[in-house]
């Protein structure tokens, strides 16, 4: 028998790789490009890594019910473990010359199967 955990931990694993696959079509319609996905490091992860023109954003992407329950769940540790991530990237990659930032992408169901995907553009700062 399969144990419970198992099985939600699963599908929780599988909502958020349709959810960033799902964001990522979306950034591109909206003229981004796709640098990374699921960019791992000692750190932790980091779901997109995107570039329109002049800045580069390193997305977190979350899905659930509502945008809010998105954005409330990106809490603060969270955050310092993808800017954790992101210092890695720049330190791995020549970005001088660019605007950074942090953004969340919530995907929350709609009618019909359908998704509404909304960005939040520059979420939260660098904190000294």
């Amino acid at each position: 028998m399969l144990d419970r955990r198992l099985v939600n931990k699963t599908k929780t694993y599988d909502k958020g790789i349709k959810a960033e696959k799902a964001a990522a079509k979306w950034l591109i319609l909206k003229g981004y490009e796709i640098l990374e996905t699921r960019y791992k490091t000692k750190y932790g992860e980091i779901d997109l890594i995107i570039q329109k023109k002049n800045t580069i954003a390193f997305v977190e992407v979350k899905a659930r019910v509502t945008k809010d329950k998105a954005l409330e769940s990106v809490t603060p540790r969270m955050q310092q473990r993808i800017i954790q991530a992101a210092s890695y990237y720049i330190s791995q990659n020549n970005v001088e010359g660019y605007d950074l930032r942090f953004d969340v992408i919530s995907v929350v169901p709609s009618f019909l199967g359908m998704v509404t995907i909304q960005h939040l553009d520059n979420a939260w700062q660098l904190t000294a």
